[in-house]
């Protein structure tokens, strides 16, 4: 644990997660408070609700890259707080909106979403040593389990406690607080010897966009891909067994294992490729599908959550070695792009192996798209990368 020690004790960082944790807890439960909003509020159906989850989501995945460029030439603080106030206006707005403005509405804040993901991703590569980065990651995500387990838990039992509107007012407050919180911190995005790299000017894109980033956004696909698919699968197989009660306490298991593997690889010696581990929780996942009832699918799902936590900082790991300082805001961006792809792209893939054989094929659906993600970032990493002038992160 020495390497969590050292990570934790650079000034800023633990004060960074800890507020990173709030406003990604509440992006995390930003679809559930709207789809509760829409169903249970304006009394639609979960089509409806849908609807608008898919626009907000489609925001977050455009909009990744564009503050994060953003970042790289206007300042980290002047981008949060453009986001904070847009968020406050959105939320509050929310209980007043037709559906079909709110669609529109939906689509433009995820579009200036908090990023709070990037931005700590991005000020985790700028304040640790090489040395720390692999525990660091390994902790951001830890963190983005926990908002996973958390976040939408708190937004389901309020909603059957308290007004939809009042939730929403929540999650929207909650972002606003985590947004305005890490602006108050302004931590570097840059390391001291890389102060300079924005009057250097941006590089060319082909130079920082080559193989190796390509690889690791693949990978990134992959991973979230995989893992949206395996929700639905276990969902799936508890239905046909009759267990779906069961279906959120065997979730909480994938979590909470993911949460131990992410400080079990942090704290290791030595850093695995990205590939290797993608393509290791590829092959665990496809044999989970034998499980038939939930105790066995809590077993089942336990080796593929050991290895989630660590593929997800790997990725993190190497887009931020990979980006120059001057355009890791654009790189992180991109990063969050692809793994909110990825996030759309499971449901629909491994519902459709569901459809046409039965619950053990999404989840092999879903192991197979992983392989296929890691194969492919093999592939592309092993390509030598290209000279470039500017300096690397």
């Amino acid at each position: 644990m020495t390497g969590y020690r050292q990570v934790l004790a650079v000034p800023g960082i633990a004060s960074l997660l800890g507020v990173s944790l709030l406003a990604r807890t509440a992006i995390t439960a930003d679809v559930m408070a709207l789809t509760m909003y829409v169903v249970l509020g304006l009394g639609m159906s979960y089509a409806a609700a849908g609807g608008v989850a898919a626009a907000l989501t489609a925001g977050v995945a455009l909009g990744g890259p564009l503050l994060g460029r953003m970042i790289d030439r206007r300042g980290l603080r002047t981008v949060l707080l453009v986001t904070v106030v847009l968020q406050v206006a959105f939320w509050l707005s929310v209980p007043i909106l037709p559906y079909a403005i709110l669609l529109g509405a939906a689509f433009a804040a995820g579009l200036l979403m908090v990023p709070a993901q990037a931005v700590t991703r991005q000020a985790i590569a700028a304040m640790t040593t090489a040395g720390q980065r692999r525990a660091a990651f390994a902790l951001e995500s830890v963190q983005g389990e926990l908002s996973y387990i958390v976040g939408p838990a708190v937004v389901i039992v309020c909603a059957a406690k308290m007004s939809p509107d009042v939730v929403a007012w929540g999650v929207g407050a909650a972002i606003a607080a985590g947004g305005a919180g890490i602006a108050l911190l302004n931590p570097p995005v840059r390391a001291q010897d890389e102060a300079d790299a924005g009057a250097a000017g941006r590089p060319p894109r082909r130079e920082w966009l080559g193989a190796g980033m390509i690889a690791a956004l693949t990978m990134a696909v992959g991973t979230t891909t995989l893992l949206s698919g395996v929700d639905l699968a276990i969902v799936a197989t508890l239905q046909e067994a009759g267990q779906v009660s069961w279906a959120a306490g065997v979730v909480a298991v994938f979590g909470v294992t993911s949460v131990a593997g992410g400080l079990i690889y942090g704290a290791l010696p030595r850093s695995l490729p990205t590939w290797l581990l993608l393509g290791l929780l590829g092959l665990v996942t496809i044999p989970a599908g034998l499980a038939r009832d939930w105790p066995w699918l809590c077993v089942a799902v336990a080796g593929a959550g050991l290895l989630t936590a660590p593929t997800l900082s790997t990725v993190a790991d190497a887009v931020s070695r990979l980006a120059p300082a001057s355009v890791r805001g654009e790189a992180t961006g991109l990063q969050s792009s692809a793994q909110s792809a990825g996030f759309a792209l499971g449901s629909p893939i491994v519902g459709m192996a569901i459809d046409l054989s039965a619950p053990a094929g999404g989840f092999a659906a879903a192991g197979l798209a992983g392989l296929v993600a890691a194969m492919a970032g093999r592939i592309l990493s092993s390509r030598p990368a290209p000279r470039r002038s500017s300096a690397r992160a």
